[in-house]
């Protein structure tokens, strides 16, 4: 903590902002991101795309949601760039507007009934924007307090921006939860808009906070001892390739754990299986709840026992998992239902705690921004965004079966798994300050 005050040359209300600074940003990423992946599974399928076949509709809502995730790793790719020749703070003042902006307008598009195609073009567009902005906001964040905090303590610091994504998602949940209670009319009509446009007011805070913060102390202090990458992205391509790689696909395994439970279940249970929206929306709830909860706690047992062993085995475990979750969910039983998702959103947790800390430590702090977004925001394109589209499928094809399903899912848990288990000389370049590991 001393080290952290004594870098900044701040006290402990410079720490204090910063902590709300990367929190408040990713938790709204978060927010807009889930709530946009909940209301694709309830109502966006029904208001943005022309009526008749139910499953094309979802089909097509779906893959609205993959398009966010695919201009990500573009963010990533630009922000991060700047991020690590310009500095972390003024990117993350442009990614919480962006992504705050997008979310919000969101709630005031017409629909497809009043605009026609228009309605949908305009859905995709603004989801374009609001994925740029995202593909640099968690990121960003997380190892900019990875970067204010001493090596033995980084893990934990690390992991309070993934605590506060989870708890932007417990709040969408809870949004949609809330206007979801409306008659079915009104929720249909102006319900569902509220959620969104309440964004405007958490991006107007978040940016008053994030402007007030100091600089990340490690990218000032190698700013003056060996100044900025002229090329980021291409200085890791040449320099870590096998590292970058191997951090893309570990990645691969909280995106799948992350958004087959939160946007795939949620329509396989009241598309597929028929309960009702209150059983599901609780069990978001609980999911996130569970995933907010534990994801501090992974991040300071990273600390004392190894972020590469925690991240590594929370995989192996959602892998695990995967069977005993579509099972519990096809009981249809909301106790059962609930169950499954708290220990879903417990694994996922685990797995984001671990991980924040793991990729700050992977790449030195010349390259770091780009090399952790890209890492994530490539991982996400892959197979976050289109997790729920393959799942949709491969449910289909199946004929309504989710063995395929829980196959998927295994096999990317634990390929990232394998990744994760092959990164060497983890962490090392971090007291030499100079390159970093080497697979």
């Amino acid at each position: 903590m001393r080290h952290m005050r004594r870098m900044a040359g701040e006290g402990p209300s410079m720490l204090t902002r910063v902590v709300l600074a990367t929190t408040i940003g990713t938790a709204l990423e978060w927010y807009g991101f889930i709530l946009f992946s909940t209301m694709s599974a309830l109502v966006l399928n029904r208001l943005f795309f022309p009526p008749g076949d139910p499953v094309a509709a979802t089909l097509a809502s779906f893959a609205t949601f993959a398009v966010g995730f695919a201009v990500r790793p573009l963010g990533a790719l630009v922000i991060g760039h700047y991020g690590d020749r310009l500095g972390r703070r003024r990117m993350l003042v442009i990614t919480l507007v962006t992504v705050g902006l997008a979310s919000a307008l969101m709630g005031a598009l017409p629909t497809y009934e009043t605009a026609g195609a228009w309605a949908p073009a305009l859905l995709v567009g603004l989801r374009v924007i609001q994925g740029f902005g995202a593909g640099a906001e968690y990121a960003g964040a997380s190892l900019t307090l990875a970067e204010f905090a001493t090596p033995e303590r980084r893990g934990r610091y690390a992991a309070i921006p993934p605590a506060g994504a989870a708890v932007g998602a417990l709040l969408s949940a809870g949004a949609v939860a809330a206007v979801a209670a409306l008659p079915p009319d009104d929720f249909l009509d102006w319900g569902w808009r509220i959620p969104f446009l309440v964004t405007i007011l958490v991006t107007a805070t978040g940016f008053y906070i994030r402007v007030s913060v100091a600089e990340s102390p490690m990218f000032e202090q190698a700013k003056r001892e060996r100044g900025v990458a002229r090329a980021p992205a291409v200085e890791l391509a040449r320099g870590a390739p096998r590292t970058l790689v191997l951090g893309v696909i570990s990645s691969i395994g909280p995106n799948v754990a992350a958004y087959i439970p939160v946007v795939f279940a949620l329509a396989y249970l009241t598309e597929q299986l028929g309960v009702s929206r209150t059983v599901t929306l609780v069990g978001a709830l609980i999911y996130f709840a569970c995933s907010a909860a534990v994801t501090p706690v992974a991040g300071a047992l990273g600390d004392a026992i190894g972020r590469r062993m925690v991240l590594g085995w929370a995989m192996v475990g959602a892998a695990a998992f995967a069977f005993p979750f579509f099972w519990l969910l096809d009981t249809e039983e909301a106790g059962y239902v609930w169950f499954a998702f708290g220990l879903s959103g417990l694994l996922l947790g685990a797995q984001l705690g671990a991980q924040a800390g793991f990729l700050a430590d992977l790449f030195t702090t010349r390259t770091r921004f780009s090399g952790v977004a890209l890492s994530r925001e490539v991982a996400a394109a892959l197979a976050g965004g289109t997790a729920p589209l393959v799942a949709a499928a491969l449910l289909e094809a199946a004929g309504g079966e989710p063995w395929p399903v829980v196959l998927y899912m295994s096999v990317l848990l634990l390929v990232s798994a394998l990744a994760v288990a092959l990164i060497h000389g983890f962490g090392r370049h971090e007291q030499r300050g100079e390159a970093g590991p080497r697979p």
